[in-house]
């Protein structure tokens, strides 16, 4: 029975995915706003439940929760609370009506993959949670299978998400043949950093790699954002990229430890290509969803020199840099999204050009949201940035932040571009002026407060730092 009480996030979001699903067999006909605000609802009850962080095992050590994994949890589920307030006014189209339950019960199945990912004890557990994570994701990325691109950027997802689970999964034989386990606790006590287990550790890193869009196995990120319906991308930005960056360092860090020499190596060089590569291309961009394509594939980069820290300092700033992270880019995709709705889908950067004379609000929420992705002070991620560099730099990889600071006035630049088109670009024929719908401007408002306030409340900063030194 304590075993349960030990898993009592997933039990609850299992009665969650249970109830969704009855709720849309019993409605007689497609209607999209009760199934939002009953999903709206039960994620907050699913907040209120688990806020308090547990710790503990079950099944003999296969699932591991800590205080810390606890924290990832609730925070993943406030980003899908997020994005359920945003997604109204598309699955209100005609040809999405009928099929809003689909989406909240296959958004609800890839964050219950992520909490197993997030607590996994043993390779096993963690390859089950991250396949249960990844499926349904190619399910939400083509559900516009006959608008735009929806069907090709699903399919280019579920072929990358495959060579890159297969190539994962052969890494884990790898460790299981060498140390005779897949428990996370043995294998470190088994490990001698032979060149097998060598080889093991980059095919994890690799497999891991593809699902964080990190260089070189990110080509498959611009055309999936673009074809993906806007509310899936910004769900697959943050929230997916979140649960793979605390497992890859909770794995490196308590697994891979002892071969920190060779992982390190090869994160900084993955880190400095990752954010460089990005930021060129990020440049050359005019559809927005693949700008924000690039610039997720950059603060992917900038997550993992939280990774590259290797400490408890390291795992809190990643933490802080998510909530952050997750706040941002949820404002952009956001305004995207209603734009996009209001427009007939309208996502090149010349469609904003003058949009603060016919949506101010929209305008400054946009401008602040990408103000904080850049790391312009005092908005949060300007301090995000700052703990990321600090954990790096006090593990000794000086050259990687440097190059890291470098690569951030490019980024500067390319965000500003927007800014620039918003404000001071002319245009005779601005995007008319609309309202948004209520839960949407409630999810706005929310990650608007986020960028803001974040910044300021140094004790969000102490007490994930507090919760890293209970242990991760």
């Amino acid at each position: 029975m304590s075993e349960l009480f030990t898993m009592q996030a997933e039990i609850s979001l299992v009665a969650i995915i249970l109830l969704m699903l009855l709720a849309d067999l019993i409605m007689k006909t497609p209607s999209h706003k009760p199934l939002q605000y009953m999903a709206c609802v039960l994620m907050v009850v699913q907040l209120a439940l688990n806020i308090i962080p547990t710790s503990g095992e079950a099944f003999g050590g296969m699932y591991h929760a800590t205080q810390m994994a606890s924290v990832v949890k609730t925070i993943l589920t406030a980003g899908t609370l997020l994005v359920f307030l945003q997604s109204g006014e598309w699955l209100s189209r005609e040809d999405t009506r009928h099929k809003a339950g689909e989406f909240y019960m296959l958004t609800l199945s890839t964050l219950l993959g992520m909490y197993f990912m997030v607590s996994a004890g043993s390779f096993i557990l963690f390859y089950v949670g991250l396949e249960l994570a990844s499926i349904p994701m190619a399910c939400l990325v083509a559900f516009d299978k006959f608008r735009h691109h929806s069907a090709e950027a699903g399919a280019k997802f579920i072929l990358n998400s495959m060579f890159s689970s297969a190539l994962m999964l052969y890494g884990i034989s790898m460790v299981y043949g060498t140390t005779g386990t897949t428990y996370f606790a043995d294998v470190t006590a088994a490990l001698t950093g032979t060149p097998l287990q060598i080889m093991a550790m980059v095919f994890f890193f690799a497999g891991l790699g593809f699902k964080l869009s990190l260089v070189p196995f990110h080509m498959w990120t611009p055309d999936t954002y673009q074809g993906a319906p806007t509310n899936v991308s910004a769900y697959l930005s943050v929230i997916s990229k979140g649960a793979a960056a605390f497992a890859l360092m909770s794995i490196l860090v308590k697994v891979f430890g002892q071969m920190a020499a060779n992982w390190s190596l090869l994160l900084s060089i993955v880190i400095v290509l990752t954010i460089t590569i990005a930021n060129i291309f990020a440049i050359l961009q005019e559809d927005l969803k693949r700008f924000m394509a690039y610039s997720s594939i950059s603060q992917a980069g900038y997550i993992m020199l939280a990774v590259l820290g290797g400490n408890e300092q390291g795992m809190a700033s990643l933490v802080y840099y998510l909530v952050v992270y997750i706040a941002a880019n949820l404002a952009v995709f956001g305004v995207i999204s209603v734009i996009e709705q209001h427009t007939g889908g309208k996502v090149d950067r010349s469609a904003y050009n003058g949009l603060y004379k016919t949506n101010p609000r929209l305008t400054f929420l946009m401008t602040l949201a990408l103000f904080s992705l850049a790391g312009i002070p005092p908005f949060a991620g300007f301090f995000s940035k700052f703990f990321v560099f600090a954990s790096a730099f006090h593990s000794g990889h000086w050259l990687v932040v440097f190059l890291a600071l470098v690569n951030t006035i490019i980024s500067l630049y390319y965000y500003l571009l927007i800014v620039k088109a918003m404000y001071i670009t002319p245009n005779d024929m601005p995007i008319a002026t609309f309202r948004t719908p209520a839960l949407a401007r409630t999810g706005l408002f929310i990650c608007l407060i986020g960028v803001i306030i974040l910044g300021l409340c140094s004790g969000v900063y102490d007490l994930f730092s507090h919760v890293a030194g209970l242990g991760f």
